[in-house]
């Protein structure tokens, strides 16, 4: 399966306008993808086009999180969300 991983950029993390932006850009994926933080013992894969599982990993800014998705264009929706994920959505 394939997988990348993604610093998260935005100042407030994955939260308000940061999540829905990127559980917006999930669901569009043609793939479902799931997402964890780095590291995370129970390697807890949420629904990355859910806000509210987004909300609740509670990522903040400088976390690391990985990103998981099978099927046809996978590896094109994860390269995708990594960017996103790497982009300042908080910036003026």
């Amino acid at each position: 399966m394939p997988e990348r991983t993604a610093t998260i950029a935005s100042r407030s993390g994955l939260h308000a306008r940061p999540a829905a932006l990127f559980a917006e850009a999930a669901g569009e994926q043609p793939v479902e993808v799931t997402i964890a933080m780095q590291g995370d013992p129970a390697d807890e894969a949420l629904d990355a086009a859910s806000i509210l599982s987004l909300m609740t990993l509670g990522a903040a800014q400088g976390d690391v999180v990985v990103l998981r998705a099978e099927g046809d264009g996978a590896e094109q929706a994860l390269d995708y969300l990594v960017q996103v994920l790497e982009t300042d959505h908080d910036a003026a």
